[in-house]
């Protein structure tokens, strides 16, 4: 067996989201999560982005399993993609699992799945590698660490973490096991750096609850709560508050509606009996008597609470007297988004309430002070920041720098960077081919560069078809070309510009040599762009269509 190690950061290092890790020894692969992440505001018309899988599935027989660290959608949700090409062990706690099994529902591949349970301190043996889960807390139940051991010594991931000590749900961070491991020795750290920005102690769940309790003490009409549909705690918290000031529970959006069920079925989730309503029920009750749990807290267009605001949603309009909790933070991308759907809430008289303005939400990951005291326990010899965009991983690095790990053996990296570890060192070998693979409807990965920029192009100034008829036997243009304009200009005001692209169109091929169907659209696209611009100063994308006369 080779005494190598090999780390390959897939998805999560230079971004937020599509967490994925691949660690390699000798003939043995174990991944680590396997996430999804949402589309940034110029990915036009993207569903959904994944990891590249591309040079796992060449290795794809030596996978021994993935091990996921908690149920969050940018560490499961590329699982169902991922197992359309190999099927392998899956291993996480009962309620990651059960996140999972909802998904792969969705994708009619429960049946195939092969998952396993694990609880706190188990150990699973993966080829090479052993594998042991350890609490962390994270804002979703059953947060787990990874103690993943090595012949070169253990392999420590954080996964999402902070240190909360009175969580709402679960268990405490397993400081126990965590002090042990510096005592044994700390091989490599992979930590968690998505607030490596942020100075002191990430506050605690707890604060949420006392925020509620204002909010709904407060309210005189409907309080509508917008969180991640996975965020079981927090929808626990919003069951809470309601049962206290006398209100009954309403959930809509697809995914609130299904990883409610599935937690309470778990019992991770207790609602008294009674309080649960249908949605379409709501208008039975008082205003003041309805609570409202809704998907939308990153303003996607199709969720939940776009559709209440835009006056869509087929039960719940949003109007004056509502109370709106985003109880989100925005991931960065998404603040534009979300900014339009706050907007259009005031506008309709609803009172918006965000965590700039109460602490209805706390983040799920460590700040500074927290960073350091994780590293100060487990004392590791190499580090390498994980979970975030690039200045979080180098503020990460800093701080481990600070503590003590010498530079030379802190490691800043992007995805698809591969870092090499044996007894004596360790290294920064080359880049494996990667990028961005799109979800586009049912397609996964057509879309590519190209077509994202032709999106863009559309986007920013619109398109301009253009239909000429070529005679089959002269090669000559005949007739007049047909001009149809979508997103360049007001026709009623600006017809004329369209017509003077015919007449400017008609004179240049009039009597032209011939040309072939090739060279004819490209003559027709030169010759447009050049008036176009003249005319406009837009350059919208010309699209010719040469037909030929029937024979």
């Amino acid at each position: 067996m080779s005494d190598e190690l090999i780390i390959t950061p897939i998805g999560g290092l230079g971004e937020i989201g599509k967490n994925m890790m691949a660690l390699e020894l000798g003939e043995d692969i174990i991944i680590v999560d396997c996430g999804v992440m949402f589309p940034e505001g110029d990915m036009l018309g993207i569903d959904l982005v994944l990891p590249d899988f591309a040079f796992l599935m060449a290795k794809a027989d030596r996978i021994r399993g993935i091990v996921l660290t908690h149920g969050h959608e940018d560490h499961i949700g590329a699982l169902p993609y991922f197992l359309r090409n190999v099927n392998v062990p899956i291993y996480g706690s009962d309620l990651t699992l059960g996140l999972v099994k909802v998904r792969l529902k969705e994708h009619k591949m429960l049946s195939v799945a092969d998952l396993h349970q694990v609880e706190m301190g188990d150990r699973v043996q993966l080829g090479a590698f052993e594998v042991e889960f350890f609490s962390v807390n994270h804002s979703i139940p059953e947060g787990m660490g990874l103690v993943i051991r090595t012949p070169l010594g253990p392999v420590v991931h954080s996964g999402d973490f902070k240190f909360d000590y009175t969580p709402v749900q679960g268990r405490s961070a397993d400081f126990a096991k965590l002090a042990e491991l510096g005592g044994e020795g700390v091989f490599v750290l992979l930590a968690d750096s998505t607030n490596a920005d942020s100075p002191g102690f990430t506050p605690s769940e707890r604060v949420v609850s006392e925020a509620f309790s204002e909010v709904f003490s407060e309210a005189a009409g409907r309080v509508i709560v917008v969180t991640f549909a996975s965020l079981v705690s927090r929808v626990q918290q919003v069951v809470d508050a309601a049962v206290r000031h006398g209100r009954k529970v309403a959930v809509t959006g697809f995914s609130m509606e299904k990883n409610t069920d599935m937690a309470q079925e778990l019992g991770y989730l207790k609602i008294p009996e009674g309080t649960l309503i249908k949605i379409d029920d709501i208008g039975k009750l008082a205003d003041d008597k309805v609570t409202i749990l809704a998907t939308g807290s990153q303003g996607e267009p199709s969720a939940a609470l776009a559709r209440m605001a835009a006056g869509r949603h087929a039960h719940v309009s949003v109007r004056a007297g509502d109370t709106v909790v985003l109880s989100a933070h925005p991931i960065p991308g998404n603040e534009e988004m979300v900014g339009r759907i706050i907007n259009r809430l005031f506008q309709r008289g609803a009172n918006v309430i965000t965590d700039q303005m109460l602490p209805v939400h706390v983040s799920g990951h460590a700040g500074q002070e927290e960073e350091k005291l994780l590293l100060a326990m487990t004392r590791p010899r190499y580090f390498v920041p994980i979970h975030g965009e690039l200045r979080h991983l180098h503020m990460h690095a800093r701080t481990a720098m600070e503590m003590g790990v010498p530079r030379d053996n802190v490691f800043v990296v992007e995805n698809g960077y591969q870092l090499h570890f044996t007894a004596e060192r360790g290294w920064v070998g080359e880049r494996m081919p990667g990028g961005y693979v799109f979800v586009d409807g049912a397609g996964v990965g057509d879309i590519g560069p190209s077509v994202m920029r032709n999106r863009a192009a559309l986007a920013e100034a619109g398109a301009v078809a253009v239909a000429v008829l070529m005679d089959r036997e002269t090669g000559l243009v005949i007739g007049e070309p047909d001009l149809v304009s979508r997103g360049f200009i007001y026709l009623p005001e600006f017809g004329s510009v369209i017509d003077g692209a015919r007449d400017v169109l008609m004179k240049d091929l009039e009597g032209a040599r011939p040309l072939g169907r090739g060279a004819i659209a490209n003559r027709v696209r030169a010759v447009l762009a050049r008036y176009f611009h003249e005319q406009t100063g837009r350059n919208p994308v010309i699209l010719p269509l040469v037909l030929t006369s029937p024979a």
